[in-house]
């Protein structure tokens, strides 16, 4: 120990010590012990309040008290959050966060809490500065990647790999540029390549904003790594705040832009190039063939967009928006009322329904047919801010299409061709080889409508809300019109056109409000993943099997108990059955349906409550045999106790798989406290997974993962800036219809153990041997789901509701048919992670 007292050994002076204070001493004593006192009483606030002011007035117990404060924060906050005081809970985090701010812990439990609430640019910074103080920390890379898919979404890596795309954007803004628009704007710049574009070009100015914090860091690093940081002026906001001179110095000769969704004007580009003619952009050039100077003047790339549709029949979109069952795991659901996906489009705009959704035609599992030939459904001029203005007052406009194959009415499909001048244009078209999806307009028809050819179908085309919409409303047959949509019809579906008199009117109009608010009343929405969920026939009939073997056993072995302790059977002698699942489920229905069972659901939305109990009294199922275990519990962290003090479960219906291809996170965790509860001889179902992958060779999933290097960014070094944001595995993939070739056979990866928890494992190698030459690009997974030893669910069957997922590798690895790959497969929680090198000495699969 140095010696106190010894000089120093420099000429300079020492710093003063501190004078001990008794009284401040006593203060931190007695909270320290009044802090682990509460902690032992479960007094969590008030622990964190005393922790706090130690901690204040004595950093040097930090290191001491780190481990029992994190604690007594994460238990705290989770009071909070669960009475709803949510500014509370994030103060304690920014006290936390003083106190510790490199503690990796608290910025990755304070990163959960964010992305729970929605701010995910916010979240992502706290992941990203656990991951840089501790690389190796599971928890937060884990949730990085979860959060990278929401800021940086796939889509942005299939764009920026999309070389002839970026060509014709290059391209047009050279050639506006060396015409004379030597100042412009970016709207929503993202990686800043169409703004790097224009400076290439030689434009004198450049601006550009973009709204995501994320990609506005982002930009600014690719902009500065490229040698443009000084000529490229990139501002943080929305292009509807900026304002002449506070935000750019004068107006711009050029806008450009690429806000643009599937369905053209999802992304507000109506409404940004309203707000840029009146206040950012120079005048538009007042007739074709007047010759003006091109920097006096403005104008926007892309210069338009014509906007293309059909009708179409599809199996798979289908089943995602409308109920396509009768019965499923032996109940009938004919009293389920009016159920349909949030996706459905009418004239009038509604807060609660997306118009449209999007799907990638040509990689649609089981493909669709085209029912009528392709139509335009819109034109529109960038360059014309009165048509831009008058978009959403047009007159809704009806288009008659032939049909021309017979089929089931399922969806309007909608692409577009984006004219970026006059000679360059680009198609996202079904048929065409592109980064981009197609809008889907699902129709909600509740037993479908085949069309036939001779038919002519109706369409409505409007943009009240600056939102492109397509309805299918009739359909013309033989003279007789037939209504598809739902507003009262006062000719009377499927008869002759003609005028009646205003007395039949008038009935009919009310005979259909009282049908209407019948419909109202009875009406459900469902998520597409829980439309399609209820779809599955195979599904619940698989559960309703498992049940069924497994409910008469445990009331026989309860009948022989009875009988063996001299006990009369009453009542008392239901069986206890736990839903967990996530939200719409009907599987406590089916359990309540066997009799004898008491089953609890975990539906929590009223109106999803209400459509399982009709079910119940069409069904038989007795009131008091079904609750809703929600409805009892404080939070849903309680969901995993005893039914009662007295009784145990006979069965728990675990969630497993996320409806995207991932393991839900916490499952084991849940399997364990779930093992406790139940009954002698009682199931978790499922009672495993067992996870399947194959060896695959697939560009498709590279350029969707990744930025390819420089050459489709047109030479700009952008890939080393977005490709951090790479996760290493692509989820909600359709394995059916993806681009690849397959290099092996399908082989078990892991074997998850919901009831042997000594079964289970961490880590494990797998030999494959490959039966084609090629590039290892991924390893695609899937599940076999047991309920029991011999029923099980894949997550891979035609009609499932999940999707598949799939690892990508961070370097292809090459093969030749024959040669044995050995992956190193590792499961953390619920993260699956795979790594596959070339096996020299080949060998039978290893574990």
């Amino acid at each position: 120990m140095p010696n106190n007292s010894a000089r120093p050994k420099h000429g300079r002076r020492t710093r003063r010590r501190r004078r001990e204070d008794p009284a401040r001493n006593e203060l931190v004593s007695s909270s320290l012990e009044s802090a682990q006192q509460c902690l032992f009483n479960q007094d969590y606030g008030t622990a964190f309040v005393h922790y706090l002011l130690v901690l204040n007035l004595a950093p040097m117990f930090k290191d001491f008290a780190r481990e029992s404060f994190r604690f007594t924060l994460f238990k705290w906050t989770e009071e909070l959050d669960s009475v709803g005081r949510i500014q509370d809970l994030f103060d304690c985090y920014e006290q936390a966060l003083e106190l510790f701010p490199a503690d990796e812990v608290i910025l990755n439990s304070m990163g959960e809490h964010l992305f729970r609430m929605g701010f995910r640019d916010e979240a992502a910074g706290h992941f990203h500065k656990a991951l840089k103080l501790r690389p190796d920390y599971p928890e937060a890379r884990e949730n990085f990647y979860r959060v990278a898919n929401w800021l940086v979404e796939r889509w942005h890596f299939l764009m920026l790999n999309d070389h002839g795309r970026n060509r014709k954007y290059q391209q047009a803004i050279q050639k506006a540029v060396q015409s004379g628009c030597n100042t412009v704007l970016d709207i929503g710049t993202g990686t800043g390549i169409l703004g790097m574009c224009a400076k290439k070009a030689g434009a004198a100015e450049v601006y550009a904003c973009e709204l995501s914090k994320t990609m506005y860091e982002l930009a600014c690093e690719v902009v500065s790594a490229n040698g443009m940081d000084g000529s490229i002026k990139i501002l943080h906001m929305k292009s509807l705040e900026m304002e002449v001179p506070k935000d750019i110095p004068h107006r711009v000769s050029l806008v450009v832009t690429e806000t643009v969704d599937a369905g053209l004007f999802g992304e507000g580009i109506i409404e940004s190039l309203i707000h840029a003619w009146h206040h950012l952009l120079l005048p538009p050039r007042r007739g074709e063939n007047e010759f003006q100077d091109q920097s006096a003047t403005g104008r926007v790339i892309p210069a338009g967009a014509t906007v293309f549709g059909m009708a179409l029949e599809s199996i798979e979109i289908r089943r995602h928006h409308r109920l396509c069952v009768s019965e499923v795991g032996g109940l009938s659901i004919a009293a389920a009322g009016e159920l349909c996906s949030p996706v459905s489009c009418s004239p009038e705009p509604d807060d609660s329904m997306e118009p449209y959704t999007t799907e990638r035609l040509s990689r649609v599992p089981g493909g669709y047919k085209a029912l009528t030939e392709p139509f335009t459904a819109l034109d529109i001029d960038f360059n014309n801010v009165q048509e831009l203005e008058g978009l959403s007052s047009r007159e809704v406009q009806q288009i008659r299409l032939p049909v021309t194959q017979e089929g089931e009415l399922d969806a309007l499909a909608v692409w577009f061709q984006l004219h970026l001048d006059e000679e360059s244009s680009l198609s996202t078209g079904p048929q065409e080889d592109t980064c981009w999806e197609q809008a889907i307009y699902p129709v909600h028809s509740t037993d479908g409508f085949v069309l036939k050819p001779q038919d002519e179908l109706i369409v409505e085309v409007s943009c009240r809300d600056a939102f492109l919409r397509l309805c299918s409303v009739a359909v013309l047959r033989d003279g007789h019109e037939i209504r598809l949509d739902k507003r009262p019809d006062t000719r009377g579906s499927g008869n002759p056109i003609s005028n009646q008199n205003p007395e039949a009117e008038l009935c009919s109009a009310l005979a259909s409000l009282q049908t209407d608010q019948k419909q109202t009343k009875d009406f459900c929405m469902l998520e597409c993943a829980e439309m399609a969920l209820l779809n599955n026939q195979d599904y619940h009939q698989s559960f309703c099997s498992a049940l069924g073997k497994l409910i008469p056993q445990l009331r026989a072995k309860c009948q022989n108990k009875e009988r063996g302790s001299g006990d009369s059977t009453d009542g008392s002698d239901l069986l206890y059955v736990l839903d967990v699942s996530e939200g719409f489920s009907l599987l406590s229905l089916i359990a309540a349906g066997h009799g004898h069972v008491k089953a609890y659901s975990s539906v929590e939305k009223k109106k999803q409550q209400e459509v399982v109990k009709r079910l119940a009294r069409s069904n038989n199922v007795p009131e008091q045999h079904l609750e809703f275990w929600l409805n009892h519990t404080e939070d849903e962290h309680g969901m995993l106790k005893r039914p009662s003090r007295e009784k145990l479960w006979s069965a728990i219906i675990l969630d497993c798989v996320e409806t995207c291809g991932l393991i839900r996170q916490k499952l084991m965790e849940k399997a364990s406290l779930a093992r406790c509860l139940l009954e002698d001889g009682g199931s978790i179902f499922p009672a495993k997974i067992v996870v399947h992958g194959m060896l695959v060779e697939s560009d498709t999933l590279l350029l969707e993962s990744a930025v390819q290097g420089q050459e489709p960014t047109l030479g700009f070094n952008i890939a080393p800036f977005i490709n951090q944001f790479t996760v290493p595995v692509h989820v909600f993939l359709d394995f059916s219809t993806l681009e690849c070739r397959h290099l092996s056979e399908f082989v078990e990866l892991f074997v998850l153990d919901l009831m042997e928890s000594t079964a289970n494992y961490t880590n494990r190698e797998v030999k494959v041997q490959a039966t084609s030459a090629g590039r290892i690009t991924a390893v695609p997974f899937w599940y076999h789901i047991y309920l029991d030893q011999e029923i099980s669910v894949s997550t891979l069957s035609q009609n499932s509701h999940w999707k598949q997922a799939a690892v990508v590798l961070p370097q292809p690895v090459e093969v030749q048919a024959g040669d044995w790959v050995r992956l190193a497969v590792k499961l953390h929680k619920s993260a699956i992670s795979i790594s596959a090198h070339i096996e020299n000495t080949p060998g039978p699969m290893e574990q």
